[in-house]
């Protein structure tokens, strides 16, 4: 778990660029913040809530695994297992799964055949709402719908002519980094904003008289 400008392990960076081109980087922790073990809960528990389901291969009695499906659950997302030997300790997390309620499969097809009817139902939605995303925004000079927000406007004017970082943009407007970093990337999903190097943040779009 660490900020979104950041890749851990650094061998990951290829796919990380991968990602970035074709969907998004997505991370609860400001930008800047490091790799903690304490992290990774919290990380797995956003993979939990985003996947359709979870499914776990191995996992011995103290596995995160188990933290992670547990976190799928209580999303109300599926949870499944493999089982395996009774004398493999890598085991027993899965068949403690199978005992709590986890779906049993042995097969990749199995897991696809429980998940289609879930990704038939979300890529309706998804659609509806990319359908919803093309119709003209009601907008001032194309500026973000945000535009009348007294902390996206305070922000929007604190990124002034020039790129500026998070810790910029705190002290200009007072926010926290972390509320600052979701302003940006929604800011950034409606076209006003776009990252810049060196972790900066610059402005796209002006605000209409």
């Amino acid at each position: 778990g660490t900020g979104p400008d950041l890749v851990y392990p650094h061998k990951h960076r290829g796919l990380a660029a991968i990602i970035m081109e074709r969907g998004a980087i997505v991370s609860e922790f400001p930008p800047g913040v490091e790799a903690r073990p304490d992290h990774f809960p919290r990380r797995n528990r956003l993979i939990a809530g985003l996947a359709l389901g979870t499914l776990v291969v191995e996992a011995g009695l103290q596995s995160g695994s188990l933290i992670t499906a547990r976190l799928a659950a209580e999303a109300g997302r599926e949870v499944f297992a493999l089982p395996g030997s009774i004398h493999n300790p890598l085991a027993k997390g899965c068949h403690r799964l199978i005992r709590e309620g986890a779906r049993l499969v042995e097969t990749a097809a199995e897991v696809i055949e429980a998940l289609a009817p879930l990704a038939q139902a979300q890529g309706a939605e998804l659609r509806a709402r990319l359908d919803a995303l093309d119709e003209p925004k009601a907008a001032i000079q194309g500026a973000p719908t945000r535009s009348q927000d007294p902390d996206y406007v305070s922000l929007l004017s604190a990124l002034g002519d020039t790129p500026a970082s998070l810790d910029e943009l705190a002290g200009r407007t007072g926010l926290a980094p972390a509320a600052l970093s979701s302003m940006l990337l929604l800011l950034e999903l409606e076209g006003a904003v776009s990252p810049a190097v060196n972790g900066r943040w610059q402005r796209l779009v002006t605000r209409g008289a």
